[in-house]
């Protein structure tokens, strides 16, 4: 290992040399832990003393005929008293309430997905439609809250869904290893540990392995501003604030946690390290990190000032982990309006890919729950985001975070009585799919879910044998499948060339209208979100061909306009139709 750039925060692999590793017929165990006085190796009931290494700040034993699945922790002396600890750099653990390291090999798996890996991008100019899951409640072999599958039947049942739904990325929450269900694996314990819930390491290799069979991309949740306070875990590892700042105003996080002190080079080193390991080892093709807000600002308070220090490390993760995973991409979770979040580093931003549209998101659900006769007044909070799309690489998100804590689900937040809400939600989505940006989904948005999302319960996919959410689906499939399809609504997201207006100022109406362009398509995309049917019209220069091809008032779809009725026509340059009350309709011109 480079031990400066350990020191510094300048690798990206300390993970190779910390931890437990096979070497031969003998397994080595190193751990770093300045201000520890002893520590000891517990390894299947044996105590063993480590030895000082290198500096005497680093720890390590071998030992002779250990096998996958021995477990261990660490036994660290300091002040007179000893804690014990699971391996900070441990590759596997034990399931909760249980919490050992657990001696693995990450090497026994070989992957098959050189083609994948070889062309695989950062979506900029590509449809980029993912589907955010948390692993143990998409489905469930049973009724207990802990019953999961593991993570290759996960992908045997997930795999065929997301090509069903026209979904090519999966985001998956936090699979860190954690000890509260309720926390999703936002409050972490094992960070080099695939959450044994569901699996070994090597069955999350096969699952990441069976998406790019199918070319499906995969995106981990990584939580880099705070960890969990559990003892065995990184909180007072060595006796100190080995990982944690030493003072409470700072050190401790809105959620009770210790925040990380980034300024620190060790503890940048593990976190950079980390995301990278997620990239390498399990061949995950993106990054998104969580609470971005507060590596910004200290402890997400703007009125506190910019952390200068976590504001470089996240430049410098950024760009190292982008050098050494071609075609990865990182994604910022931040709700702040600091500049040059997906701004190149050498032009002073913070190297992300792509940035969580927060304000659309809160603009548009807000949009929705109004009254129609409230929407004239409100009408701009969906054009709004439209002056701004181009700062910044924009994902708009409709995530886990908007359908839990008293929230309601995405159908449920909708102006209206049961049928209107179901109307106005395919409204919502097709309005989602054609704003400029990359799209997030989270699980059940797209049954129209009316139950909020809860970690202990598998989806209601019974909703399905129901008519009304059947044909909703069946909308949601055929949108996403026009998504993927045609360019135009992808390949110019972030160029003002690739949208316009094709009105926006029918205010008494309620009506928006929208034209998505690519080089080979252009998509007019018109809203009525409105109540009532209305006559509709708008110029359209130089076109001269116009053809429906998705209404969400078509009977398939639940509505009263029968199956691929055409219900536009262009005369000299001016388009005509009858819109239905709350509905959306997607037009090819050319």
């Amino acid at each position: 290992m480079d031990f400066m750039g350990f020191y510094t925060g300048k690798i990206f692999d300390s993970y190779e040399w910390l931890g437990c590793h096979f070497e031969g017929n003998q397994t080595t165990f190193r751990t770093f832990a300045p201000q520890a006085q002893r520590v000891e190796l517990l390894l299947d009931g044996q105590v063993i003393e480590m030895k000082k290494a290198h500096n005497g700040q680093f720890f390590e034993m071998t030992v002779p005929n250990v096998h996958c699945g021995s477990r261990y922790e660490y036994r660290i002396h300091s002040s007179g008293k000893y804690v014990d600890h699971c391996d900070p750099y441990g590759y596997f653990m034990e399931r909760r309430p249980d919490h050992k390291s657990i001696v693995w090999n990450l090497k026994e798996y070989k992957f098959n997905d050189g083609e994948w890996m070889k062309r695989r991008s950062d979506m900029k100019n590509k449809p980029l439609n993912i589907y955010e899951i948390h692993a143990g409640s998409f489905r469930k072999p049973g009724e207990q809250p802990d019953s999961w599958y593991n993570y290759e039947e996960l992908g045997n049942t997930l795999i065929p869904y997301l090509k069903e739904c026209g979904y090519n990325y999966v985001e998956f929450m936090p699979l860190g290893e954690h000890p509260c269900d309720e926390s999703w694996g936002y409050q972490t314990t094992g960070y080099f540990a695939p959450t044994s819930r569901y699996g070994n390491p090597t069955q999350l290799m096969r699952l990441i392995d069976m998406l790019h069979a199918n070319n499906i991309g995969a995106i981990i949740d990584f939580v880099p501003v705070h960890f969990a306070i559990d003892s065995y875990g990184l909180a007072k590892y060595d006796g100190s604030n080995l990982y944690e700042y030493p003072s409470n105003d700072v050190g401790v996080s809105e959620w009770g946690s210790c925040n990380f002190m980034h300024s620190r080079g060790e503890v940048r080193t593990f976190l950079q390290s980390n995301a990278n390991y997620w990239l390498k080892e399990y061949h995950f093709d993106g990054i998104r990190m969580d609470a971005i807000s507060r590596i910004i600002y200290w402890q997400g308070d703007e009125r506190r000032g910019v952390n200068g220090m976590a504001v470089d490390f996240v430049k410098t993760m950024n760009d190292g982990l982008k050098k050494i995973n071609k075609g990865c991409m990182t994604i910022a979770e931040d709700s702040t309006s600091f500049k040059g979040i997906t701004a190149d580093t050498q032009k002073g931003g913070l190297g992300f890919d792509y940035k969580w549209d927060l304000g659309w998101m809160h603009d548009t659900l807000d949009y929705f729950a109004l009254a129609p006769e409230k929407r004239v007044e409100a009408y701009h909070k969906l054009t709004f985001s439209m002056l701004y799309f181009k700062d910044e690489n924009y994902l708009l998100p409709l995530s886990h975070d908007e359908v839990v804590h008293g929230k309601g689900t995405i159908l449920n937040k909708i102006y209206g009585n049961y049928d209107e809400k179901l109307c106005q939600a395919k409204a919502l989505y097709t309005y989602m799919l054609m704003h400029p940006g990359k799209q997030l989904n989270f699980m059940g948005n797209e049954l129209a879910q009316t139950r909020e999302w809860d970690e202990k319960r598998q989806q209601d996919w019974y909703l399905l044998g129901d008519n009304k959410h059947r044909m909703f689906h069946e909308y949601i499939k055929r949108l996403n499948s026009i998504y993927l399809s045609d360019s135009a609504m992808s390949e110019d997201d972030y160029k003002p060339e690739g949208f316009e207006w094709a009105d926006c100022h029918s205010e008494n109406k309620l009506i928006y209208a929208i034209i998505r362009s690519s080089k080979k398509s252009k998509l007019l995309a018109i809203f009525n979100l409105n109540n009532k049917m209305q006559e509709y019209s708008v110029k359209l220069p130089n076109i001269k061909r116009a053809n429906t091809i998705l209404c969400s008032d078509w009977n398939s779809y639940g509505g009263w306009t029968p199956d691929n009725k055409e219900i536009c026509s262009l005369y000299q340059e001016t388009l005509y139709t009858t819109l239905p009350p709350y509905s959306a309709v997607l037009v090819k011109i050319s």
